[in-house]
C-alpha cells in the first residue's frame, strides 16, 4: 500500500504540475504580440540582408513562443473528452426531415456550444504552432545555407606571396592595438594608482599561478603513479584516473590565476582583455590532450593502458597526440584574434595556412600509426575487436583530412579546411576519452559488485554503461562538427512534442508513462503468478498440468490488461489510432500468420490441455516428454535427452498420440518365438509365469499370451500385459526376455533362428558342363 500511495502521489503531483504548466501558458498567449513577431520574422527572411545573429534571436524568441503554444494545445484537454462524450450519449444527431425531443436538441445545442468554446483556443494554439514552426524551418534554412556559402567561399591562395605583406600588416595591427591599450591605461594616473593598490594581490596571484603551471602537472604525474602501482588495491584504477585529472585541472588553474593576476592591474584593453581571458581555454586544449596522451600510451615496460602496444609504440603515440594538442591551444589564440578582424580574409588564409599544414601532417602521421600500430592486417580484420576496427576507422579518416585539408587550404578553401581538420583532431580526442573512460568504468563496477577485475572485464554492464555515455555525448559531436546549439534545441524540441497520429500527440512523456504503468502491471502479474503457482494452487486438487494452465493463463491476461490500463493512464485517444491499428493488424495477419496461429494454439492447449508437461507423447515421428508449454511452441525431451521444439499448431492440427494421458497405465508387448516340435501349452504356461511375476504388471486384467501363428522359422507367441507405469515399459520388455530366456534354457526349449535352403536349377552351368550331358549321381 506504501508504494502504491507514493506511486498515485506522483502522478497527482506530475497531473497538477502539467496542468499549471499548461493553464500559465494560456494566460500569457497573447496572438497580437506574436503576430507581430511573425511578420517581423517573415519580413527580416525576405529582406536577405538580416545578420545570422539576428536571425538567430528571432529564432529563440519563436521557439519559446512554440512550446507556449504546445502547452496551450494540451489545455482543457479532459474537460473537452468529457464533452464529447457527453454528446455521443445524446446519440446520433437526426438526420435531415427528422426531429428529435426539444430537451434533448436544447441540451445538444448547449454542449456543443460549450464544446466550441472551449476548442476554439487549442484550435487557435496549433494554428499557430504550425506557422511558428514553419517559420523556425525557414530560418534555420537561411541560415544553413549561408554556412555553406561561407564553407565553400574560395579565397585567395596564401601561396601567392603578393599577399603576404597583407598578413604582416595584419599581425602589425593586431599587436600595435593590444600594446596602444596598454600604454593609454598606464598613461593614466588614477589607473597606475589602482594597479600598484593591487600590485600584492597581482603578485600573489603570479606566484600561485605559476607554481601551479610550473609544477602542479608533474606533482600529479607522480600522484598518479603512486596510486596505480597499488595494483593489488580495489579501485586503484578509478582511484588513478580521478587523481591524474589533476593533471589538467592545476596548469589549467595556474592558468587562470594569472589571466587574473593580468587583469586585476587594469592595463589591458578591450583586446588584450579578450586575449587574457582566452587563456584558462588554451591551457585546457593544450594539457586536455597531453592527459590523454599519457593515459592513452602510458610510459613504461610495466604500464597498462587500453592498447597493447609496446613501450615505443606508445611513445610515438604521446607525440603525436601531444602535438595535436598544442596545434589546438594554437588556434584556438589565433580564432581570438581573428574575431578582431573578421573581414581581413587574405591576412586570415596566410596566418592559418601554417597551422593547418602542420596539423594535417600531424593527423595524416596519427593515422597512419594508428592503420599501422594499433589494427592489424587485413586478413585479421574479421576477428579483430570493436576498439581496433574502431582504430583502423578512425586512422584512415585522419589520413584522408590529413591531405585534403591542407590541399584545400592551399587552394583557397580555408574555411572548408578549418570545418574539416579542426573537427577531425577534436572528435579524435573525445573518442580518446571515452576509450580511456571505459577503464575506470569497469574497475568501480568491479568494486561495487565484488568481483575481480577479470570477470569484470568480461561483465555486460561496464560495456552497456559506456554506450549509455557514449549516447550522451552525441551532442558534443554534433557541435565539434558546427552543428549550431539552436539546431540541437530543435530536434530535442520535435522529440519532446512527439508525433501526431490523426487528432492524437504522442509524446515521449506519454511513452515513459506507457513503459512505467505496464512495468508495474507486469511486475504484479508476476507476483500474482507465482503466489498461485506456488501457495493457492498446490492445495487444490488440480493435477500439474491444470494448474500450469491456469498460471500462463493469469500471466496472459495480467500482461494484456496492463498494457490496455497503461495505454490509458497515458491518456492515448485509441479511437483516433483505429485506422493505423487496423492496417497495422492487415499486415501482421499476412506477415506473421504463422507466428498468430502458433500463437493461438497455444491458447488452445492451454483451455483443452491435451497435453501437459511431463507427459508422454508422439507427435510428427518424434516421442519424448513434455516440458515446456509456452505461447509459440512446446519443448519436447526425447529418450535421447535431446530437445525438439515442435510448433503448437501442429499439435492442434496434427495427429498426437499421448501415452499417459489421465494415467500412466499401458500396454506392453513381448514377441517371442520358438522351434517347431514345442509343446505350446508348455511355453504358454511359462510365459504366463514369467509376465504375472513381474511386479509392475497388473493382476487386473491379467496379462494374456497368444499364439500368434506359425512362422517361417518358429511358432510365434506374444506376451500383452498391462503396466502400472508405462514410463518403465523398455526396462520391464528387457526384464521378461532376460526371464524367457532362463526359463527356456532350463525347460530345453529352443529359441530357433532364422534357416534357408538354397536349391541351384542349372548346378552344371556352375561346373562348365555340356548342358546336353546327363548329370551323373
Amino acid at each position: 500500500m506504501g508504494l502504491r500511495a507514493v506511486f498515485l502521489a506522483i502522478c497527482l503531483a506530475l497531473g497538477l504540475a502539467l496542468s499549471a504548466a499548461a493553464q500559465t501558458a494560456e494566460n500569457r498567449l497573447d496572438f497580437t504580440a506574436w503576430e507581430e513577431l511573425a511578420a517581423r520574422t517573415e519580413a527580416a527572411i525576405e529582406s536577405g540582408r538580416t545578420s545570422n545573429a539576428v536571425l538567430d534571436e528571432l529564432r529563440l524568441e519563436i521557439a519559446d513562443w512554440r512550446s507556449d503554444f504546445l502547452a496551450a494545445e494540451s489545455a482543457n484537454q479532459a474537460r473537452v473528452e468529457t464533452l464529447r462524450s457527453q454528446i455521443d450519449a445524446l446519440g446520433a444527431p437526426p438526420s435531415e426531415g427528422e426531429t428529435e425531443a426539444p430537451e434533448i436538441a436544447t441540451r445538444r445545442a448547449e454542449l456543443n456550444e460549450r464544446l466550441a468554446a472551449l476548442d476554439a483556443p487549442r484550435r487557435a494554439a496549433n494554428e499557430a504552432y504550425n506557422r511558428a514552426d514553419g517559420l523556425i524551418g525557414e530560418l534555420d534554412a537561411v541560415i544553413r545555407a549561408r554556412q555553406t556559402d561561407r564553407l565553400l567561399e574560395l579565397g585567395p591562395t596564401p601561396l601567392n606571396p603578393a599577399i603576404w605583406p597583407d598578413a604582416v600588416t595584419f599581425s602589425s595591427e593586431i599587436a600595435g592595438s593590444v600594446r596602444r591599450e596598454f600604454e593609454r591605461s598606464w598613461s593614466s594616473p588614477a589607473q597606475r594608482a589602482t594597479t600598484v593598490e593591487r600590485l600584492p594581490v597581482t603578485i600573489i596571484l603570479t606566484l600561485i599561478g605559476l607554481t601551479l603551471l610550473t609544477r602542479g602537472r608533474s606533482l600529479m604525474q607522480r600522484f598518479t603513479v603512486a596510486v596505480q602501482s597499488r595494483s593489488g588495491a580495489m579501485g586503484h584504477v578509478a582511484l588513478g584516473f580521478l587523481v591524474s585529472l589533476g593533471q589538467i585541472a592545476l596548469p589549467v588553474l595556474g592558468l587562470y590565476a594569472l589571466s587574473q593576476a593580468a587583469l586585476s592591474t587594469g592595463l589591458p584593453g578591450l583586446r588584450g582583455t579578450e586575449l587574457i581571458q582566452v587563456l584558462p581555454v588554451f591551457g585546457f586544449l593544450l594539457f586536455g590532450p597531453l592527459w590523454l596522451a599519457y593515459r592513452l600510451f602510458p610510459p613504461g615496460d610495466a604500464a597498462i593502458g587500453p592498447l597493447d602496444l609496446n613501450d615505443k609504440t606508445r611513445a610515438d603515440g604521446r607525440w603525436y597526440l601531444s602535438f595535436l594538442g598544442i596545434l589546438l591551444a594554437v588556434s584556438i589564440l589565433l580564432g581570438t584574434i581573428f574575431d578582431f578582424e573578421p573581414d581581413a580574409d587574405t591576412a586570415i588564409a596566410v596566418i592559418s595556412f601554417p597551422v593547418l599544414v602542420l596539423m594535417g601532417l600531424a593527423l595524416f602521421r596519427l593515422g597512419r600509426f594508428l592503420t599501422r600500430s594499433v589494427a592489424p592486417s587485413y586478413d585479421a580484420l574479421e576477428t579483430a575487436g570493436f576498439r581496433t576496427q574502431l582504430s583502423r576507422l578512425l586512422g584512415r579518416a585522419a589520413i584522408f583530412v590529413g591531405v585534403i585539408g591542407p590541399v584545400a587550404a592551399a587552394i583557397g578553401y580555408t574555411n572548408l579546411s578549418a570545418a574539416m581538420v579542426y573537427p577531425t583532431a577534436m572528435t579524435m580526442a573525445l573518442i580518446s576519452a571515452l576509450v580511456i573512460l571505459h577503464g575506470p568504468i569497469r574497475d568501480l563496477y568491479a568494486v561495487f559488485t565484488g568481483r575481480s577485475p577479470g570477470d569484470a572485464g568480461e561483465a555486460l554492464i561496464p560495456v552497456l554503461i559506456s554506450f549509455g555515455i557514449t549516447l550522451a555525448t552525441a551532442p558534443l559531436f554534433a557541435l565539434i562538427w558546427g552543428v549550431r546549439p539552436a539546431e540541437l534545441q530543435e530536434l530535442w524540441a520535435r522529440f519532446l512534442a512527439g508525433v501526431t497520429f490523426g487528432e492524437t500527440r504522442i509524446s515521449p512523456v506519454d511513452f515513459l508513462t506507457v513503459i512505467i504503468v505496464f512495468l508495474l502491471g507486469y511486475g504484479l502479474t508476476r507476483l500474482i503468478q507465482g503466489t498461485l503457482k506456488s501457495t493457492v494452487l498446490p492445495r487444490t486438487k488440480l493435477d500439474v498440468g491444470g494448474r500450469n494452465a491456469i498460471t500462463a493463463g493469469v500471466g496472459y491476461v495480467g500482461i494484456f490488461v496492463a498494457g490496455l490500463v497503461a495505454i490509458t493512464a497515458a491518456g492515448i485517444n485509441l479511437s483516433s489510432l483505429a485506422i493505423f491499428a487496423s492496417a497495422l493488424a492487415v499486415g501482421v495477419g499476412f506477415g506473421l500468420q504463422n507466428i498468430v496461429s502458433n500463437f493461438v494454439s497455444g491458447i488452445i492447449l492451454l483451455i483443452e490441455r491435451p497435453i501437459s508437461e511431463g507427459d508422454w507423447i508422439e507427435v510428427g515421428g518424434q516421442m519424448g516428454y513434455v516440458r515446456d508449454i509456452s505461447v509459440r511452441s512446446t519443448r519436447i525431451e526425447t529418450f535421447d535427452r535431446t530437445d525438439v521444439i515442435i510448433p503448437n499448431a501442429d499439435l492442434v492440427s496434427g495427429t498426437v498420440v499421448n501415452y499417459t494421458r489421465g494415467n500412466l497405465t499401458g500396454r506392453a508387448i513381448v514377441p517371442v518365438g520358438v522351434a517347431y516340435g514345442t509343446d505350446t501349452k508348455k511355453v504358454e504356461g511359462i510365459l504366463r509365469e514369467v509376465a504375472e511375476a513381474h511386479p509392475l504388471v497388473s493382476l487386473n486384467p491379467p496379462p494374456a499370451v497368444l499364439f500368434r501363428g506359425f512362422g517361417a522359422d518358429s511358432l510365434d507367441f506374444e506376451i500383452r500385459a498391462i503396466l502400472r507405469d508405462v514410463n518403465f515399459m523398455l526396462a520391464v520388455k528387457s526384464d521378461m526376455n532376460h526371464e524367457i530366456a532362463k526359463r527356456f534354457a532350463e525347460e530345453g526349449i529352443e529359441i530357433p533362428f532364422a534357416q534357408r535352403d538354397i536349391w541351384l536349377r542349372n548346378p552344371e552351368a556352375l561346373r562348365g558342363d555340356d548342358p546336353k550331358e546327363e548329370p551323373t549321381t
